[in-house]
């Protein structure tokens, strides 16, 4: 079979190549899936950096989820051969991936590989922070990077919760797309003032909630943009910069800065509340209540040009790898 492999840490395009491998068999807990399509994510991206809360042990293989059909399964594995489903595992760009069978989702009908292939990085990640935010109907949600993938589920998502939002972008090029899925405010950080702009949009009570993952000086800005008792979600730094934190901010509005990682949220939460999330993910992918567009896809001989591509700014959608 053909898998993507890394030997050492760096850029990706200079990294990553696809070599061939042995088929892997599973163990007893494990399924053998043969991959259909699976996403690049900035997670996947920082992972072969070596740059993520997971070391990766080298070689490597890389991608963290996608969809496949069901191939082999092991001993205690209670799923049948033949099941189409959404996975997460290291090693995910592949022909044939070996994982868990506790990871693997049920794919529904109505549901295409190129969602499916999405299934769990970016929509667990987006309802979960919604429902940790605690942020009701009527208040304000701020969302940093809003034209990610991840951005423009918030949006939606906050849409059908009558949860206002507002969206920052450092290019207008997308403003039209998030208008049309939702989003109640733009703020272009490279052109306004980022805290003085989300007071007068909130009549100076600031938002409830923030959503970050740039870091830097995005970070720091939106700091300043939280009212009182507010909490800020940190799910990354795409900038690669710590931001500058305001201590008296912090002391006088009692505010909550909190990281998140969906991978200690899923070990954390108890079983009702990840079963709640997951039906709620799958009705609104299968339903398309919330849209997951594609922008390109790669085969895995590829993968140099699909990194690329996925690392560039001014995307509009996702890109997949499919072998």
């Amino acid at each position: 079979m053909k898998k993507v492999v890394f030997h050492h840490f760096g850029k990706p395009a200079d990294i990553l190549n696809a070599e061939n491998a042995e088929t892997p068999t599973p163990g007893p807990d494990e399924v053998l899936i043969k991959v259909l399509a699976s996403p690049i994510n900035p997670s996947d991206i920082m992972f072969v950096q070596n740059l993520y809360g997971i070391r990766p042990h080298l070689p490597s293989g890389a991608g963290f989820e996608g969809v496949g059909i069901v191939e082999a399964v092991g001993s205690n594995a209670k799923i049948a051969v033949g099941t189409r489903v959404s996975f997460t595992g290291i090693g995910a760009w592949s022909e044939y991936i070996v994982t868990n069978h506790r990871t693997l989702i049920p794919v529904p009908e109505a549901m295409n590989d190129e969602t499916a292939a999405q299934l769990f990085v970016n929509p667990f990640t987006a309802v979960a922070m919604v429902e940790d935010s605690g942020v009701k109907e009527g208040e304000w949600l701020m969302i940093t990077a809003c034209t990610s993938a991840l951005g423009k589920m918030v949006v939606q998502i906050c849409k059908m919760r009558g949860i206002k939002t507002i969206g920052t972008v450092r290019r207008n090029d997308h403003n039209d797309e998030l208008k049309a899925l939702g989003v109640d405010e733009i703020i272009n950080t490279a052109e306004e003032n980022l805290p003085k702009r989300v007071q007068h949009i909130t009549n100076y009570e600031g938002v409830r909630a923030v959503l970050e993952c740039v870091g830097g000086d995005t970070a720091s800005e939106a700091i300043k943009c939280m009212g009182r008792g507010a909490i800020m979600l940190i799910y990354g730094v795409l900038s690669l910069q710590d931001p500058k934190i305001n201590i008296g901010l912090m002391i006088f509005r009692e505010l909550t800065l909190k990281g998140f990682w969906l991978t200690d949220w899923m070990r954390r939460v108890d079983g009702t509340t990840r079963q709640k999330v997951s039906q709620e993910v799958i009705t609104l992918l299968s339903t398309g209540q919330v849209k997951m567009p594609i922008e390109a896809i790669y085969s895995l001989d590829e993968i140099k040009a699909a990194v690329t591509h996925a690392d560039a700014h001014g995307r509009w959608g996702k890109v997949l790898l499919k072998p």
